[in-house]
C-alpha cells in the first residue's frame, strides 16, 4: 500500500469551485492537478475527471461525478482542523459557513476552548477546533 487519500465526489460540476474555495481560505494549500473531461467523453466537457489538491500538506482527490446519485456528502465523515488561534478559527468558520449550515455553532462545548462544526455550501462537513 502506497498511501491513503481522502476522496470527495462532487455533483453538479462543483469540484473545481470547491477546490479553489478551500485553497483560498486555508494557508499553505494548492490545487496540484486537474484532468478534465473532453468532448465526447463520459462526463460533461470541462468538468473534473480527476483532481488532486493539498490543504496544509494533506492531499485530497476529487471528481465531478458524471452519474447522478441518490446520495451526497454526510457529516458522519468530516474534515477536522486544529486551529492555532481564536482569530483563525473564527475566520475559517465564517468562510466555510457562507451558503452552508451550522451543525454546532462555534462555542465552548467543554472539550475544547472553541469548537464549531459546519456543512459548507458544497455539502462537505468541517470540524474546527481550538484546543484548550
Amino acid at each position: 500500500m502506497k498511501k491513503i487519500t481522502p476522496f470527495l465526489m462532487f455533483q453538479d460540476g462543483k469540484a473545481e469551485e470547491a477546490m479553489n474555495h478551500y485553497a483560498s481560505i486555508i494557508d499553505d494549500s494548492e490545487i496540484t492537478s486537474i484532468v478534465r473531461y473532453g468532448a465526447n467523453e463520459s462526463g460533461d466537457e470541462g468538468t473534473v475527471m480527476q483532481a488532486t489538491f493539498s490543504l496544509k500538506g494533506q492531499e485530497f482527490m476529487c471528481i465531478d461525478s458524471n452519474v447522478k446519485h441518490q446520495f451526497s456528502f454526510t457529516p458522519s465523515f468530516s474534515i477536522f482542523i486544529t486551529c492555532d488561534s481564536e482569530e483563525e478559527i473564527n475566520s475559517l468558520y465564517q468562510k466555510l459557513i457562507e451558503g452552508g449550515q451550522a451543525l454546532m455553532p462555534i462555542g465552548d462545548y467543554g472539550f475544547s476552548q472553541r469548537f464549531g462544526w459546519v456543512n459548507d455550501r458544497f455539502g462537505v462537513s468541517w470540524q474546527l477546533n481550538l484546543p484548550s
